[in-house]
Parts: C-alpha cells; structure tokens; sequence
C-alpha cells in the first residue's frame, strides 16, 4: 500500500485477523524488531476501507530498543480488536518525533498515540491535532506534562514513585552505593527513576549517563565506573537491554556488584530467573500501547475518557523477582511481557 506518511519504510507481509467484536476481516502485519525511525504500517494491502478509522502511535524510541517491541505489539492487538488501521513511527530525537506528529496530522488521522520524553516540543504538534479535531493521548513518558502539554489521557507508570520504590528495596537488600544509569541524557522518565532512587535510597547514589544507541558503549561505560569506584555494590539501569549489558561489565571490571532494572524483557526473564539480575520493574508495556490505540477508538466510538481526562491509569510499578518470576515467563516468552 502507498504508506500514509512520507518517511516510511517496507514492513513484513501483513496475515489476515478475525476481529473479535464484528465479522469483519482487517489484515494487520505483526512487527518484528523496534524501526529505526520514519512511519511503518500495520495495515494490509490497500488503502483503508471507506470509514474505518486510522490512529498513529508515535514514539520516541531509539532503534532495536526492544521495549518499544512490546508497546507496539499490545497497540497492535487492540488495532485488530478495534478494527482500526494503526500507523507506527518512531525517532528519539524531540524534533524529529514532533515532525512525525505533524505527518500523522497532515495524513487526517482520527487519533494520536504519544510519547512525552520531551514534553515542551511536543506542545506545539498536540495543539495543532487539537485544532484539527485529532485526540490525543500519551503514553509511558510524561505522567507529569500530560495535562499541561494537551493530551487527553494518560497510560504509563509513575516513574517517580517507581524510583522511590527501587530505592527502598535496595535498603532491604542492604545495599550501600548504587550507580544510577540513564541511557538517553534529557529524556525526563529516566532523570525520574534515578532521582527517585536516590531519594529514597539510604545509601549513595550515584548518576551515569551513557550512550544508549550503543549497547556496547554501555558496557564499557559501566565497567569503567565499577573500576573506578570499587564501593558500587549495585547497578540500577533503566532498560532491560542495559541491564544484561551490565552484567557484562560486572564480569569486565572483576567486581561483586549486584544488577537490578527498570522495564522487562524475554532474555532479561532468564536472567532474573538465572539470578545474574536480582529484580526488575515491570511497567508493563504491552499495556501502554494496548490502552493507547483502545482509548481513541473508545472515546471516537462511545466518547469514553480513561481517568476523566485529569488522572493518569497506571500500568506499574510490579517488581519481578527470582521468586515471582515463573508467573510471566511464559508471556514474555511470547513476546507481550
């Protein structure tokens, strides 16, 4: 099909879904790996049907990040629940998302999906969907810029309060000195986490920034930290891709440095089931982008609003441990934990 927005890139052979709630066919392509920026299409072959709506999910992640595999998955699966053609774009630059925004509006869709990492520039683009008659809600990022920025509701988690709740476990496994690590410097969920680590923690907190487009910058960067300061008993990351890299740099710098995470994924549950990562901290993705594209259908086809357009719905804080572990192994394994 002629991809709606200007930057697209070619997507795997969409399968045929039965909808759930209609006898109506819709053809969605289940995605593989996270785009490395532009547009890709969930639709199938052809342009959409006559009044079948079209929502735009639009994020910020960095490429093969493969948290954003799990958020769009669940947005896919409430698109064929729904019957809506779902578009899906990413860049991890502010500017470049809110231009993607601006090619969601141009292409008339009925509803935004959005990440808030960079809130400020993106109260330009949600204004003018406003003005275009185009909800928007926001997901995962931005739990405290949602209302101000224009979003109609929010899903995601309260990083703050998942940072202070990482901070008081790590004083009941009695850790001393922690390093924070943020992978996207300016990226405010993240500055959030490590700031409620540290103000909950009893011990020191320490903050490294690394480059999280490189995993393997991370490794060394962490390596390098743990050499440095021999006192780092534990490494909190804010990503399960960097946790596993951390690991490694664990190994690399010859310490006895424990690893716990923010967010979850397949191989970072073999880990935590391994016990090479003490915890994670499941904000559930798969249910972001689930609720995300669920909502606009809802509030386009019945008027609903999550939350009454002025509180956020909560997909986590969940701590998984080598003692819980078992119970979302099996859907991690497919693909949606």
């Amino acid at each position: 099909m002629n991809n709606p927005f200007p930057r697209s890139a070619p997507l795997r052979p969409a399968h045929a879904t039965a909808r759930a709630a209609m006898a109506v066919v819709v053809t969605l392509l289940v995605a593989g790996c996270s785009g490395s920026g532009g547009a890709q299409s969930t639709s199938g072959s052809g342009r959409a049907a006559a009044g079948r709506m079209k929502i735009a999910l639009v994020s910020h992640s960095n490429p093969g990040d493969t948290f954003w595999d799990l958020v769009r998955r669940g947005a896919e699966a409430a698109a064929a629940k729904d019957g809506v053609e779902l578009t899906y774009a990413n860049d991890n630059d502010g500017a470049g998302q809110a231009e993607l925004v601006r090619d969601a509006i141009r292409d008339k869709v009925d509803g935004v999906a959005v990440t808030l990492a960079k809130p400020e520039v993106m109260k330009g683009p949600i204004a003018q969907a406003k003005a275009a008659g185009i909800p928007v809600v926001a997901l995962n990022s931005g739990i405290d810029s949602w209302r101000a920025a224009g979003a109609l509701e929010y899903f995601g988690q309260d990083e703050s309060v998942a940072g202070r709740a990482v901070g008081d476990k790590l004083d009941d496994l009695r850790a001393k000195h922690t390093l924070c690590v943020i992978h996207e410097r300016g990226n405010i969920a993240l500055e959030a986490r490590c700031a409620g680590v540290k103000k909950a923690f009893g011990g020191r907190t320490d903050i490294l920034y690394a480059d999280g487009t490189d995993v393997g910058a991370v490794t060394d960067s962490v390596a390098a930290a743990l050499r440095r300061d021999p006192s780092i008993d534990e490494v909190v990351t804010c990503g399960a891709p960097f946790a596993l890299a951390a690991v490694k740099s664990v190994r690399q710098a010859g310490g006895k440095a424990h690893v716990a995470t923010f967010d979850l994924s397949k191989d970072l549950v073999k880990a935590v089931s391994g016990g090479e990562v003490q915890f994670a901290v499941d904000q559930q993705p798969y249910l972001q982008g689930y609720l995300a594209v669920d909502s606009l259908w809802l509030y386009r086809t019945n008027g609903n609003t999550s939350g009454g357009g002025v509180a956020p719905v909560l997909t986590g804080p969940a701590f998984v441990t080598r003692t819980n572990v078992a119970s979302v192994a099996k859907f991690a394994a497919n693909g949606t934990r």
